[in-house]
């Protein structure tokens, strides 16, 4: 089953269960911000949220653009946004909103369930897309992963707070579940983007956790060597995604 929803193409990628805050600036999504709060106030206030390409923007294009390439002069895609954007996505729920002076927002979204985009729409102010929603199986052996990524993250944590010439204020507690436990070791990880967006569109919890396994293994050893380099270098210098 699909639904359509507006889109918010980010620089970053976000997952279920976690929080996100946005400050948006831009007019068409100002825009996007300004219709969900004319909603009534017994339909949710949702949006896709995809992760950029190779970091770039995405516009919508209308005919009376004339035509143009890939990218115009600004770094703005201007081509076909399906070519732009990862096809996995996230949508976000609204949780506050703050209207600004200057006619921004800061929003407080919460992920909610993983989508693939079917379509986009670029007729509108804003993009809007064809989602259908992906359910996720825990897949086999999630919970005996779950307790080695749980291991393999708190020395990660220890060794990239060293990197940083940080401390840890205690030892969190993290979650039991094995997919929560997935997202959250995901979003707190220092990975690009590219990796971030693989372990997001991991087919189920088991080989989220066995990839992350591996990612957190290879940077907790790169971070015990080469502690004098900054964590976004060392990420980078470890894992090339493929």
């Amino acid at each position: 089953m699909t639904e359509r929803l507006p889109l918010f193409p980010l620089n970053s990628v976000l997952y279920p269960g976690l929080v996100l805050p946005l400050n948006v600036f831009e007019e068409r999504y100002r825009r996007l911000v300004a219709d969900l709060l004319a909603l009534p106030e017994d339909q949710p206030r949702r949006f896709g949220v995809l992760a950029i390409k190779d970091g770039r923007e995405v516009s919508p294009v209308r005919e009376s653009d004339g035509p143009a390439g890939p990218l115009d002069g600004l770094g703005t895609v201007t081509g076909d946004p399906l070519e732009a954007l990862h096809h996995i996505g996230c949508v976000a729920d609204v949780a506050s909103v703050q209207p600004q002076p200057d006619g921004r927002y800061e929003l407080l979204v919460t992920g909610t369930t993983r989508f693939w985009l079917r379509s986009v729409d670029t007729g509108g102010p804003y993009l809007t897309g064809e989602i259908e929603t992906i359910e996720e199986d825990q897949g086999e052996g999630a919970g005996a992963l779950a307790a080695g990524v749980e291991r393999a993250f708190r020395t990660y944590q220890k060794r990239l707070a060293g990197a940083r010439e940080a401390s840890i204020a205690g030892e969190q507690e993290l979650p039991a579940d094995p997919q929560v436990l997935s997202y959250l070791v995901a979003a707190a990880s220092v990975f690009d983007t590219p990796v971030k967006q693989r372990l997001l569109a991991c087919p189920d919890t088991a080989q989220r956790l066995t990839a992350e396994l591996e990612l957190l293994r290879r940077e907790a050893a790169v971070l015990a060597w080469l502690p004098s380099l900054p964590a976004v270098d060392l990420t980078r210098q470890s894992f090339s995604p493929n």
